[in-house]
């Protein structure tokens, strides 16, 4: 019996490893949670013997959420070309933080966004290249690059040859390593905080000063509640638009907070997240921002869909 016990606890074990590999091939935590459970049911759905014969059931495991992950990447497109909008991957609340944001404290390890170790990997701007990719390239350079799974493994998931997944992440890496540049941004923390005030002060002149002259931001409402279908580009314009949303929505509160384990900021009214932002910054300018808006997204934030008639956020008539 105790043979038995510690077995299982081994295989339940690796969840939370399963959990890393799948979010940073999915950028979803929800499918990433589905993939993983598939995985599992795969696992017990086979003969006693069987498991007993498979000498490192972390490593199937793995080759069977990434294989089920890959799939689910090969039919994203579709699903994407159904999306109303712009499609961003789902953003990670620091559980520290959770009461801070507005989002809801964790009542016990079930979620699977505790689970997620934030480091560069999973950081908002690398997420957006990695969507960018084959679902191929996606599953080779972040098995090899990030969990540094051995190309003759990675071709198991696959179903190609070491040498070809090894091309295939090489030529993955290649826009990776050019969206590197300044993408980390030293004193982002500080260029998000006067971001902040000036916002808040609807300061618009400020706003500018901190915007990039090409800053670009992507909203992702999912059709579900109000944003805009199309990136928005420059400065001044992102700014006057900011401004705009503050004079709009009486109440909006701005909260620091880390996202994807960056500075970023959480838009609330009422206690309850509406949006949460993500900024990339470069050489002491905003370049981009990814504001999500997707209540099915901001599930691990204790967000939800704004009353009917009343939108918060990134949204407006704005001609993209």
């Amino acid at each position: 019996m105790g043979t038995a016990g510690e077995g299982t606890d081994r295989i339940t074990g690796e969840r939370r490893q399963l959990i890393n590999v799948a979010y940073r091939l999915l950028g979803s935590v929800t499918e990433a949670e589905d993939a993983v459970q598939e995985a599992y049911t795969r696992w017990y759905a086979l003969p006693r013997s069987r498991r007993e014969e498979i000498v490192s059931p972390g490593a199937w495991l793995t080759t069977v959420t990434s294989r089920v992950c890959l799939d689910l990447l090969g039919s994203a497109r579709a699903r994407r070309e159904r999306y109303v909008g712009a499609w961003l991957p789902e953003p990670l609340p620091d559980r520290a933080e959770a009461g801070t944001a507005g989002g809801a404290t964790p009542t016990g390890p079930a979620d699977p966004a505790d689970q997620i170790v934030q480091d560069e990997s999973v950081a908002v701007a690398f997420l957006v290249v990695l969507d960018a990719m084959t679902p191929a390239e996606r599953v080779a350079f972040v098995l090899h690059d990030v969990f540094r799974y051995p190309f003759a493994e990675i071709a198991g998931v696959l179903g190609r040859t070491p040498a070809a997944c090894k091309q295939l992440a090489a030529s993955a890496r290649r826009p990776v390593n050019a969206s590197r540049s300044g993408a980390a941004g030293a004193g982002r923390a500080d260029v998000v905080r006067h971001v902040k005030e000036a916002w808040e002060n609807k300061d618009i002149a400020a706003l500018v000063g901190l915007l990039d002259p090409a800053v670009v931001m992507t909203a992702d409402g999912g059709g579900l509640v109000g944003a805009v279908l199309r990136p928005v580009e420059g400065g001044r314009r992102i700014a006057q638009y900011m401004v705009a949303i503050a004079d709009k929505a009486p109440g909006l509160e701005l909260v620091e907070c880390s996202v994807n384990g960056a500075p970023g900021l959480v838009a609330r009214r009422a206690g309850v997240v509406m949006t949460v932002a993500s900024f990339e910054v470069s050489d002491g300018r905003v370049t981009r921002i990814w504001a999500v808006r997707n209540p099915e997204k901001l599930r691990p934030w204790g967000g939800q869909q704004a009353p009917d008639g009343y939108h918060l956020g990134f949204h407006g008539p704005i001609s993209t």
